[in-house]
């Protein structure tokens, strides 16, 4: 983008506004970065989608709330100043709302990480095959917790390898399943799920000991002795193999429109801040790899 853009802006801010040199200094500082993310020489062609990017960017580089809610406020003022100038006919930071504590994104597993998780149930007991039947799952589709523990037979078609969910909304989805998966699921069903069941009949696919279907917190407890044994030491919840699934499949070339379907997001937003971890991830390859990195 034109440098002088910025400079009328600043001149603007000192001038006009009556703004201290200091606050005028920590406005273009942040504006420069914000330009250097974007990468794009006409603001015309800055969208809302850029704008929520560059702050999910923000977020996933651990910066205070304070300091991305003064960036925001920069990006905010220098597009107004662009519309009342005549050089823009939109503002895209108007339905962006300001930062008022980040939702981080909890740390994706590493394939090896994940690989050791699954391998920790006990296969020769009904729990254990049931607990390596929700885990595989859970990375294969990417499900919220809540989702996965409310799971009715009706819902799974092993022979076609896909579920259909019901996720925030009321919105149906469908997703594929994968082998793995689907084999921990059939042999859960053909031993475990009966034993545990005894003489009860019932729709849901995962069942507690006490014969009802599992709760969150059940699993939740579950994965936490699972991650004990594993020797892994972050701290796992069932909503990191969801992040797992998505981060693992953006690094292996998915598409971001099919990943955000799978993952029920109505937003594609939402669905970025993957690419963001998937960049960074890379960025780091780069620099441990690359000779002149």
């Amino acid at each position: 983008m034109d440098d002088g853009l910025l400079k009328r802006y600043l001149d603007y801010l000192t001038i006009e506004k009556g703004l201290s040199q200091n606050t005028v200094e920590s406005y273009e500082r942040d504006l420069r970065r914000y330009l250097a993310f974007l990468k794009t020489s006409d603001p015309v062609d800055i969208s809302r989608s850029d704008i929520v990017s560059f702050m999910t960017f923000l977020s996933s580089s651990g910066i205070s709330t304070p300091s991305a809610a003064r960036s925001l406020a920069a990006i905010r003022g220098f597009h107004k100043f662009l519309m009342t100038d005549g050089i823009v006919k939109k503002d895209p930071t108007i339905t962006i709302e300001t930062p008022r504590g980040w939702k981080r994104l909890p740390k994706a597993l590493s394939s090896m990480d994940v690989e050791s998780l699954l391998n920790q149930p006990d296969m020769s007991a009904p729990i254990g095959q049931r607990d390596k039947a929700m885990l595989e799952l859970l990375y294969a589709t990417g499900l919220r917790v809540s989702e996965l523990v409310g799971l009715k037979l009706s819902q799974i078609n092993l022979e076609r390898g896909f579920l259909s969910v019901m996720g925030k909304g009321s919105k149906e989805r469908l997703v594929p399943i994968g082998e793995s998966a689907i084999d921990a699921i059939r042999d859960y069903i053909s031993t475990s799920r009966r034993k545990m069941l005894g003489n009860r009949e019932s729709d849901v696919l995962f069942i507690s000991s006490q014969r009802r279907g599992i709760t969150r917190q059940m699993f939740w407890e579950r994965i936490k002795l699972y991650t004990k044994k594993a020797g892994i030491r972050s701290n796992i919840t069932p909503h990191t193999l969801r992040h797992s699934f998505a981060t693992h499949l953006l690094d292996h070339g998915a598409d971001l429109r099919a990943v955000q379907a799978m993952l029920g997001h109505s937003d594609i937003s939402t669905t970025q801040i993957y690419t963001h971890v998937s960049r960074e991830r890379l960025r780091k390859i780069h620099e441990k790899y690359h000779p002149r990195g």
